[in-house]
């Protein structure tokens, strides 16, 4: 039986934008919204979105005028402007929010500009991924109606001068409406909480108290705060506190490594539905059971371009070189990656977010994101992507029955040529010989140019076996403990010198 039996009437789609079949159509009625709301702005006027609105075609005159931007560019051309109060410079009025996020990599901390604009498109966005459950069979409707324990950042914001900033997952709570307060757990008082251990123990004390059917987080993290609820009550299961916990709704990076350890935790099958909500925006989700991919929000608060990921646009560190023409959502193809462009209803502008994403069914607009714009391997031309790291490690984990729930990759010189190496977090007992073998021939099998470097300049792999809690304890010692915080699939430059260093203190 469906979750939700019911057809959804004509008036609520509409008011949702439920998709039409016309993507091209769809994206740029959104690219007009956009340019409509911002042609009064200093980015507006500059860029002549007066113009662009009166073309022919807006969105071939919209990729003509308007240059592409990384966070670095927006920041130093527009954003920082904003940080001194100043308004109407990439969207109208003055931002009072501001999501920090460092990505994976990057010490500095990234002021994101959050609008309710955005934060409106994201809800509506949140209630379509709610609506979607009726596609989920032999899942009881009684689920969606319990607890929601929501693994995110502090609700206790930075207060500067003329705006706050914090996770936007605290900004997202902190501004939720009313009528999901009674869901939300862990409550007011536990999501203000900055201390991420102390957050987690507070939520151990509470847990019996609770009623939760869906658990939304990042993976390490609610599994770490699973197993200390087992421990603390001395538990076989979660479902043994928890009977009707039904949906994991996850996202940031893939669930795969995870989800053999995740799996130990449970007393039943659950569901898992993927998202895409990036500090910039709600970019996809998944909206049906066991589907291949996400589906991308085609048609309310972002319009999207994409770059083919390859040597023709960008260079061996992942920087986009000049002079290129980025795609429309219309004219992609299927298995063929990209990196996502986006422009939004905060004032990010043909925004080079730095994810790589594949396209496995057009039609549907469905997609997987295959890894980052910077963290990739190709020191001899093996353009390996975390997305074939991902399914290596499930391969090498399944043939070994292994949890292997972390993980990262490095490059380095190895004999006058190079090598890879893989740090793997594994609790169990494991031949390391064997895994490596396991990796290196499903890599091969994956990856047509990792299989012919193998043969030349890149001559070996090897792999270190450490606890999953040296993962946990490097990502504290750079502060990036919580909720929406992921440890990079490849380390380079200071980030790979740092990790060596705190590992040979081990």
């Amino acid at each position: 039986m469906a979750i939700i039996d019911f057809k959804i009437p004509k008036t609520i789609a509409k008011a949702l934008r439920l998709p039409s079949n016309n993507i091209r159509r769809q994206q740029l009625r959104v690219l007009r919204k956009l340019l409509r709301k911002a042609r009064f702005t200093q980015f507006g006027q500059e860029y002549k979105f007066d113009e662009i609105l009166l073309a022919k075609h807006p969105g071939k005159k919209f990729q003509e005028l308007v240059p592409i931007y990384n966070y670095s560019s927006i920041y130093k051309d527009w954003w920082h402007k904003t940080l001194d109060g100043v308004s109407d410079v990439c969207w109208p009025g003055k931002i009072k929010y501001y999501a920090l996020s460092s990505g994976t990599s990057e010490a500095a901390s990234k002021y994101i500009p959050i609008t309710n604009d955005l934060l409106k498109g994201n809800k509506i966005v949140m209630v379509k991924q709610l609506l979607s459950l009726r596609n989920y069979s032999d899942v009881p409707l009684s689920s969606a109606s319990r607890g929601w324990l929501t693994l995110g950042g502090s609700t206790d914001l930075q207060k500067n001068a003329g705006y706050f900033a914090g996770d936007l997952s605290g900004i997202t709570v902190k501004k939720s409406p009313f009528w999901f307060q009674p869901f939300y757990k862990p409550g007011k008082r536990i999501a203000k909480e900055k201390d991420w251990n102390k957050k987690l123990k507070d939520i151990v004390e509470k847990a019996p108290k609770w009623d939760i059917g869906f658990i939304v987080g990042v993976p390490a993290w609610v599994q770490m705060c699973m197993e200390m609820v087992i421990e603390k009550y001395q538990l076989n299961n979660i479902h043994e506190i928890w009977p009707n916990l039904d949906f994991f709704v996850h996202g940031g990076v893939s669930f795969e490594p995870y989800k053999k350890g995740f799996e130990k935790l449970l007393g039943k099958p659950i569901t898992y539905i993927e998202t895409y909500l990036a500090s910039e925006g709600f970019i996809a989700y998944q909206d049906k059971q066991n589907s291949r991919g996400m589906k991308l929000v085609s048609n309310q608060h972002i319009f999207l371009e994409f770059v083919p990921f390859d040597d023709d646009h960008f260079d061996s560190d992942g920087n986009m070189l000049p002079n290129i023409q980025p795609l429309m959502l219309h004219e992609v193809e299927e298995r063929k990656d990209y990196a996502l462009l986006i422009s939004t209803s905060a004032g990010a502008w043909r925004y080079l977010i730095g994810d790589t994403i594949r396209f496995v069914d057009k039609d549907e607009c469905e997609i997987i994101i295959t890894g980052r714009t910077k963290h990739f391997l190709s020191l001899v031309g093996e353009h390996l992507s975390v997305d074939n790291m991902n399914n290596a490690l499930h391969i090498a984990g399944e043939k070994q029955n292994l949890s292997l729930p972390e993980f990262t990759v490095a490059g380095e010189p190895y004999n006058n040529f190079f090598a890879h190496h893989w740090y793997i977090a594994c609790d169990d007992q494991v031949d390391t010989n064997e895994l490596k073998i396991n990796i290196d021939n499903a890599l091969k099998e994956l990856n047509d140019d990792y299989a012919v470097e193998r043969k030349s300049a890149l001559k070996d792999i090897f792999v270190t076996v450490l606890p999953e809690s040296t993962f946990m304890k490097f990502m504290e010692s750079k502060g990036k403990v919580g909720g929406q915080h992921k440890f990079p699939r490849v380390l380079k430059g200071q980030m790979l010198e740092d990790w060596k260093k705190f590992i040979a203190l081990k």
